[in-house]
């Protein structure tokens, strides 16, 4: 789990506006949003009924369309 060390921004009536986080924090943070975004792919390909590749086959295809 991403231990969060944030400070607040307040205004002058003391409601917080903003979120201040150390570069650690926002790093872990952007790491485990971008994990959960492949999860969230993985199991909507896994539900869809569209036919796949072997890996190795789709990499030659992207090749290919390199040149």
């Amino acid at each position: 789990m991403v231990q969060l060390h944030p400070q607040y921004i307040t205004d002058h009536n003391g409601k917080k506006i903003s979120v201040v986080l150390p570069i650690k924090d926002f790093k872990d943070m952007l790491e485990k949003i971008e994990e959960l975004e492949d999860i969230k792919l993985y199991d909507e390909s896994k539900k869809s009924n569209d036919p796949s590749i072997p890996i190795e086959e789709a990499f030659q295809m992207i090749e290919e369309n390199r040149r």
